[in-house]
């Protein structure tokens, strides 16, 4: 399978997806917009994942985005779960322990 290049990213202007292989995308909208997609599928289950604009993320970026996606999926994890996890997004649980243990004169500033 024929790998994708940076020019040939650059210059990539028709609309449609275009492999670069191991499940990674670079699509083209019909606008013209480029963006970086993974697609996984493990038991029987197919999921695509966004990676950014190509325009802000590179042929090299996306590619080790793709194996960290791909390393995920295959030991269980939940990529779109780690991700909120490492960019410290509280899961429901989390946030509902925090508002519950703060006094209860504070639940209304935080709920407002």
């Amino acid at each position: 399978m024929k790998r994708l290049s940076v020019s040939a990213v650059k210059s990539a202007t028709r609309p449609g997806r275009f492999s670069d292989g191991d499940g990674l995308y670079l699509v083209v909208q019909p606008g013209g917009s480029k963006s970086w997609a993974c697609r996984v599928q493990k038991a029987g289950n197919r999921r695509d994942f966004g990676l950014g604009s190509a325009s802000k993320v590179s042929l090299a970026d996306a590619r080790e985005r793709a194996r960290e996606i791909r390393s995920q999926v295959e030991i269980g994890l939940a990529p779109l779960f780690e991700r909120r996890k490492a960019q410290g997004t509280p899961t429901f649980r989390e946030a509902t322990a925090k508002l519950l243990a703060a006094p209860r004169s504070e639940r209304r500033k935080a709920i407002l």
